[in-house]
């Protein structure tokens, strides 16, 4: 599982890794949020009403969930169990509440933390992906900031200084992780793109 606090870069590194590991299958988190400019339904998001998501966590049909900024996201577990069980590795972009959800529920999944070089950088990122007021900026920090302070209960810690470099950390926690004859695995670090 890929998780970390929100403008750290998740996504765009999970695209890079997707190009790198082609039989890598990326699970899509379903959300009640709407979409942002250029998000499609079904690839970046399974965009959902709140009814619809409660009828999912009621049902039981999330291996995990949470509330983040006034939205509920949640990750389906029938396509990461199918996909498991054909033997395919799959990543979880995810935030660090779910991280802790899918850990409970597997203790054999893979939690990497993806951290931004410096809280000034993550700033910067945010305000330069211009989705935020300045209330809704601090808020999003402050949640960075208690976010990172879990670093110890993940089981890799990659900076995202340098896209190409963090992309090749998590290939090689990705391979390292399959081993010879390992079972296929769900991995996660800095969580599908949340907020």
């Amino acid at each position: 599982m890929i998780a970390g606090p929100s403008g750290v870069g998740k996504g765009t590194i999970v695209r890079r890794l997707v190009q790198r590991l082609p039989r890598l299958r990326v699970s899509v988190s379903a959300t009640t949020r709407p979409p942002r400019p250029a998000e499609r339904d079904g690839v970046d998001y399974r965009f959902v009403s709140d009814e619809e998501f409660s009828r999912l966590i009621a049902d039981g049909e999330l291996l995990e969930w949470a509330e983040v900024f006034g939205h509920r996201y949640g990750t389906p577990a029938a396509p990461v169990r199918e996909a498991l069980a054909r033997g395919e590795d799959v990543v979880l972009e995810i935030d660090v509440q779910g991280a802790f959800q899918v850990r409970e529920r597997d203790p054999s999944a893979v939690l990497v933390l993806i951290e931004p070089p410096s809280m000034a950088e993550l700033e910067r990122r945010l305000r330069e992906r211009g989705t935020e007021d300045e209330a809704r900026l601090a808020e999003r920090l402050a949640t960075a900031e208690r976010e990172l302070a879990e670093r110890a209960a993940f089981d890799h810690v990659i900076v995202n200084d340098e896209l190409e470099r963090a992309v090749d950390r998590l290939v090689a926690i990705i391979q390292g992780s399959r081993g010879a004859g390992a079972e296929p695995r769900t991995e996660a670090s800095g969580g599908t793109t949340r907020p």
